[in-house]
């Protein structure tokens, strides 16, 4: 039996009209979608169902259906694995199904993996940031469903941070398994409608990373099928769901967490600490050199539904949760990030403009991996950016989300 790790949230939870994710929906309807099919299931610990039941139980002991295959995204089917850590292939003890993971040899499915299949089912919490991994992972997976001429259902789930949309879009030469296709850093989308995007406009076709994003011959693929949520709408974080919080990853431990990552997460590429280390990742942030109180005086009319206290913290080596932190041993100066609005909330927005304060306050301490912010960011522009001044990130940011919030409408499949 899978055992997930439940939280509650982190702000005051609301009553619910009773949200059902797609899970839900399948068990209701007594798998009638997949009678007489053999399945592969990718998932991993977060796709449970209104009572707790992993969905890969459901589907072994589910009449008229055959559980073949499991695969594992990053973190793994029980998502105790650390952030980029490779994972072995293995069997399953409750149900005796192979295992593959889908992450650090292998990416995509691979045919053997997918013989004697009839459709992939995808299922796991997403966090709604464009550089979580498990959009990359859902990606290259349709792209092999697609190749092998398979069904792929996608069990839809909320977006846990709401429809807010937030550039930048990612730029074609910045792709990597932190961002396959041209999305918004914070899409405002779930899972099942970015699948519907990347048919939509023939991403499918050129999600490994070895395709390149050009032109190919036009190619026909309608396999795809989504079983959508009821009583959702992107109005609704998650905290109103009703829905217990399962951890998607290690370090993503509440839903304070998740909508501060899509700011936050930006500096796993400087030489300033995210939290991680900590039992706090992405709401205590720091550095030894850190000014804490001249930051936090920059920032305050600057941002809005967030509140900020000075702190400190030492990172901590915590294994399956954070390998050789930054400024591991070392007492850092800090801020302590809490929520006060999820609705003003804008983390990007905040992430970009904390980046700039950064420069503005310690120019000579603080410093970006140009490298690896453009792929997490989604363009080169950042660090030049951030010597110009503010407007001009901040118009970059919204025209950026403009532009993506126009692209995705059609994809939509919940109320606004």
């Amino acid at each position: 039996m899978l055992i997930p790790l439940i939280l509650l949230c982190s702000w005051a939870c609301t009553d619910s009209p009773g949200v059902k994710t797609g899970l839900d929906v399948v068990v209701a309807e007594g798998f009638k979608i997949f009678q007489g099919k053999k399945i592969g299931l990718i998932t991993n610990h977060t796709a449970v169902d209104r009572r707790g039941r992993h969905i890969a139980d459901l589907f072994d002991e589910a009449e008229g259906v055959q559980l073949k295959a499991l695969f594992g995204p990053e973190h793994g089917i029980r998502g105790a694995a650390e952030g980029g850590e490779s994972i072995a292939a293995q069997v399953d003890p409750k149900t005796s199904v192979p295992i593959y993971s889908l992450y650090g040899n292998t990416y995509k499915p691979t045919q053997e993996m997918l013989g004697g299949l009839d459709a992939l089912v995808f299922d796991m919490q997403d966090v709604g940031t464009r550089f979580y991994t498990y959009i990359s992972t859902m990606a290259i997976a349709m792209e092999a469903a697609a190749e092998h001429d398979l069904e792929f259902y996608v069990l839809d789930r909320p977006n846990p941070i709401g429809g807010r949309v937030e550039g930048p879009m990612l730029e074609r030469a910045h792709r990597s398994f932190v961002g396959i296709h041209p999305l918004a850093l914070r899409h405002g989308m779930t899972l099942g409608e970015l699948a519907r995007m990347f048919v939509g406009e023939g991403w499918v076709w050129h999600s490994s990373l070895d395709t390149a994003m050009t032109p190919k011959q036009k190619k026909v693929w309608n396999k795809l099928h989504v079983v959508t949520l009821q009583n959702w709408s992107h109005k609704q974080f998650f905290h109103k769901t009703g829905l217990p919080w399962i951890s998607p990853s290690p370090n993503m431990t509440n839903v304070n967490t998740a909508l501060l990552y899509p700011g936050m997460g930006l500096l796993e590429a400087t030489n300033f600490s995210e939290g991680r280390g900590t039992n706090q990742p992405f709401e205590v942030i720091g550095a030894p050199w850190l000014e804490s109180a001249k930051l936090i005086a920059l920032l305050r009319d600057r941002v809005e539904g967030l509140s900020m206290q000075a702190t400190t913290f030492v990172p901590q080596d915590l294994p399956g949760k954070a390998m050789n932190p930054k400024f591991e041993g070392l007492l850092c100066q800090g801020v302590q990030l809490q929520i006060t609005s999820a609705e003003k909330f804008e983390s990007v927005k905040f992430g970009a403009t904390l980046l700039w304060a950064l420069h503005e306050l310690h120019p000579d301490k603080f410093t970006i991996s140009e490298a690896r912010m453009a792929r997490m960011f989604g363009n080169s522009a950042l660090p030049a950016m951030l010597t110009t001044g503010l407007d001009a990130l901040w118009q970059h940011l919204e025209s950026e989300g403009k532009q993506f919030q126009q692209l995705r409408q059609k994809y939509l499949l919940y109320e606004e």
